[in-house]
């Protein structure tokens, strides 16, 4: 099919009272037409600016427009890839707050290319290098400091750089060569709802293919017929194309924020489809268990409470709070630990039935407590279980298939090609069949040929005989530890 560049679309995240409203009510101001400011965009949550830059596959841009972090979050924890970019939006006189790191641990999760803007430049206590310096901390390498993140001044107030900002973003869509394909496959998703006296209006953005009224459209297995389009200029139009945020009216059904419109029904989209099923512990850290640290966002019913578990915590460098806060468990809290990679510790307090419920659809953890004693021995437990499994990782040198079985003297000898590392004299083995361990023992022997050998290492063959004896059998692994 043929392929057109199309214009990217931008989240703005970062900390609260950074500037990021007042930045894009200035790139709307200064990018969009009279007509399209106002309350029509904010009812679509998305608008998209000319830049009037040439020498790009494209000129404009696409900010979305939501609400903070809650509305951003809850879209990409649904698995919705409607952002292109990420702008890290930084006061360069505050630099590194709480929802800057939020923001960072977002970015990172998600893998989006992203721009590093630093706002306040107009004022005398500014300082980028100061901004670039803690981003250090934080992985975070901008241009000058060790990597290539683009880290732009800017004044959002006067708009000093902004178009530098613009042209960076610009930038980066022409070296991802963001395209689609008029006539391909519908990706659209659903950035808002309101309802209004017309019914509900689901504002989207679409990413390819294209819409028009009177087409039938289903979404969470929600079936709708479009009776009308309108994009964020407030006019109604018969057609919305790529990047394009629009206004849809026709569904009778609420859909959730983040969910994809197709134009074929699809029961597998729809929530009530699967039986939803508490989450055990062992099922979350059966899934959990490549991480190096266990991630808690803590939630108690005092200020005090907090600080003792925070406290107690801490002394684990195990343990990674990505935030605590007093108050109930809400939506936020849920959709923030499931793109962290977060369990929810839940003290002294219930739990609203609404949050148990999305806290099951995104399979998120959340442990309750009343004695502090209980969380910390609990939490203690699973953490020597991690570090027993760190430790046992941190042994790990390499990985064989078996690939000949062979029987001398009445011993098993298995003929082994090694994949990954290498497998030594002495080392402790494991025999996996799928995804099972089936047998532990010891390497007693190596050869090649009919030389005894000390190792074999990658894309090496040769026999193997083990202590005790296994019954393997041809496919099987064996991963190897050091002792």
């Amino acid at each position: 099919m043929n392929t057109q560049p199309r214009s990217p679309v931008v989240v703005v995240l970062g900390h609260v009272d950074h500037g990021k409203t007042t930045l894009l009510d200035y790139i709307r101001k200064s990018n969009v037409a009279a007509k399209e400011e106002g309350s029509i965009t904010q009812k679509v949550g998305a608008y998209e600016v000319e830049t009037d830059l040439s020498g790009y596959p494209v000129s404009k841009i696409t900010f979305i427009d939501t609400p903070g972090h809650e509305a951003f979050t809850k879209i990409r924890s649904r698995g919705a890839t409607v952002a292109d970019i990420a702008i890290l939006l930084i006061d360069g006189v505050e630099s590194v707050k709480p929802q800057t790191i939020e923001s960072i641990e977002i970015i990172k999760k998600t893998k989006l290319p992203f721009i590093v803007a630093v706002n306040k430049i107009d004022l005398p206590n500014f300082n980028l290098d100061k901004v670039k310096k803690d981003l250090l901390r934080y992985e975070i390498l901008t241009e000058g400091f060790g990597g290539t993140t683009p880290a732009v001044g800017i004044s959002a107030k006067t708009g000093d750089n902004v178009k530098d900002l613009l042209e960076a973003i610009l930038f980066i869509s022409a070296e991802q060569k963001f395209s689609y394909e008029l006539e391909g496959q519908l990706e659209a998703y659903v950035i808002e709802i309101n309802k209004t006296k017309a019914g509900i209006a689901i504002s989207c953005i679409i990413k390819n293919s294209y819409l028009t009224v009177s087409q039938t459209v289903f979404c969470e297995g929600k079936e709708a017929k479009i009776r009308s389009l309108m994009n964020d200029s407030g006019d109604r139009v018969n057609k919305v194309v790529p990047s394009n945020p629009f206004v849809l009216l026709g569904f009778n059904v609420t859909p959730s924020v983040g969910s994809k419109l197709t134009v074929y029904e699809d029961q597998s989209t729809s929530p009530e489809v699967s039986e939803k099923k508490p989450l055990s512990t062992a099922d979350f850290f059966k899934e959990k268990q490549e991480k190096r640290k266990l991630k808690m966002v803590i939630k108690a019913d005092n200020h005090g409470s907090v600080e003792a578990i925070v406290d107690s915590l801490n002394l684990n460098e195990s343990v990674q709070i990505e935030k605590a806060e007093i108050g109930e468990i809400t939506k936020s809290d849920i959709l923030f630990a499931k793109v962290t990679g977060a369990i929810i510790i839940n003290f002294n307090q219930g739990i609203p039935k609404d949050v148990v419920e999305i806290a099951k659809d995104e399979k998120v953890l959340i442990k309750t407590y009343s004695l502090i004693y209980k969380l910390l021995e609990e939490i203690d437990e699973v953490l020597s279980l991690y570090q027993e499994k760190d430790e046992k990782q941190s042994r790990f040198k390499g990985q064989a298939r078996i690939i000949a079985n062979f029987l001398i003297e009445n011993q098993n000898i298995a003929g082994i090609s090694i994949q990954t590392g290498k497998l030594a004299i002495g080392d402790e083995i494991e025999l996996y069949r799928g995804d099972s361990v089936i047998g532990m023992a010891h390497i007693e022997s190596l050869k090649q040929k009919t030389k005894q050998i000390r190792e074999l290492k990658k894309n090496e063959e040769g026999g193997m005989l083990t202590s005790p004896n296994l019954d393997f059998k041809v496919g099987d692994m064996i991963k190897s530890y050091s002792i």
